[in-house]
């Protein structure tokens, strides 16, 4: 979902900035695009930074026996695949 609406406002922001080209009094509609450009680019980078990073988790296990005695294990799993896939 975030990639892509950074690639969406990045594409409104170069639109409102190259295409449109007419004056208005209350907007500057070349710093609007430039603006959602840079958030657009700021939203996809960040999106992708967060589907490739790896992630892990922790299971621990905690077992008694008739005699009183604990066993604990722990197991860490880690993931590397692409979360895309």
């Amino acid at each position: 979902m975030g990639i892509g609406t950074g690639i969406f406002l990045f594409v409104v922001g170069a639109i409102l900035t190259f295409a449109l080209n007419f004056e208005t009094s209350v907007i500057n509609l070349d710093l609007v695009g430039y603006i959602l450009m840079a958030a657009g680019a700021v939203v996809f980078v960040v999106s992708l930074v967060l589907v490739m990073r790896k992630r892990s988790s922790v299971s621990t296990v905690r077992q008694v026996d008739n005699g009183g005695a604990d066993r604990v294990t722990q197991r860490e799993t880690r993931s590397d695949t692409d979360p895309l896939v």
